[in-house]
């Protein structure tokens, strides 16, 4: 293995590593993620590695269950939103007077505070739950991807050989996924990666309102919100799930940004 592919795959082992424990995480919890195991806030000890929460059940066995369904809400709100951005901001860049409507749609959208969005989507929703999460958090996060994707997609459009397809009478749809967004897929998976990263912070963030997950629910940002009356008793029982969610933000950001570069070298030399 060469040098750079070495430090690459260094820089995606951490968020693999992380993404694969969080998704196993349940099925490896030592204990019953609601059975009481020590007393309330209890100190780390041989039955509870990481002490108890304000239950007493085991902090461990609560933090590898509460991250598989944050990893997977986040992956699924990181490619609808991408795959929006990409379709809509390539159409946009084709057609300039699509573009502007979209892009005022955008900015209009973009007032919205995020927590007052997270609020009025969930709160609105037939009994709520994760997937008003979801849906929340795709309709916050198009608006600021389809303007990153407009603008790297106006170079492209304007480039000799897409006019070439459209003199040729190719369709809009040919445009957009053959000509267009193969020679975006740097830009497409640096948007991921930071997609993926807000989309971690805006679902934790109605995991901490209660507008998401419900206790008893293990769940990271759940886990916070429950136990910071106790943090000084127990402080593992809020900063481990701090630290897990900190940590699986900042390292899937890594990998992504380290993929991005080779992946636009490669899209660049097939041109």
């Amino acid at each position: 293995m060469t040098p750079r592919p070495r430090a690459t795959a260094l820089r995606v082992l951490p968020a693999l590593l992380l993404v694969c424990l969080a998704v196993a995480g349940p099925s490896i919890a030592p204990h019953p993620i609601d059975a009481p195991l020590t007393a309330p806030f209890a100190k780390p000890g041989s039955d509870a590695f990481l002490g108890g929460d304000q239950l007493g059940r085991d902090v461990l066995s609560r933090l590898l269950a509460g991250g598989r369904d944050l990893v997977l809400s986040s992956l699924l709100v990181a490619v609808l939103v991408t795959g929006c951005a990409a379709v809509l901001g390539a159409i946009g860049a084709l057609r300039p007077r699509v573009g502007r409507l979209v892009e005022r749609t955008a900015d209009l959208v973009m007032l919205l505070p995020a927590v007052l969005g997270i609020l009025l989507v969930t709160l609105s929703w037939p009994d709520g739950g994760r997937f008003a999460v979801i849906a929340a958090a795709v309709v916050l996060g198009v608006p600021y991807a389809v303007r990153l994707v407009a603008g790297a997609a106006s170079p492209v459009a304007a480039s000799g050989y897409v006019e070439a397809a459209a003199a040729g009478g190719e369709r809009l749809w040919h445009l957009v996924l053959r000509e267009v967004l193969p020679n975006l897929r740097a830009t497409l998976l640096a948007l991921f990666g930071l997609r993926f990263v807000a989309a971690v912070y805006l679902v934790a963030t109605a995991g901490f309102l209660q507008v998401g997950p419900q206790p008893p629910a293990a769940d990271w940002a759940l886990m916070i919100r429950e136990n910071s009356s106790g943090i000084l008793l127990n402080p593992w029982a809020v900063v481990a799930p701090s630290a897990a969610i900190a940590l699986l933000a900042m390292s899937v950001n890594l990998a992504a940004a380290a993929i991005a570069p080779q992946t636009g070298r490669k899209a660049v030399t097939v041109l």
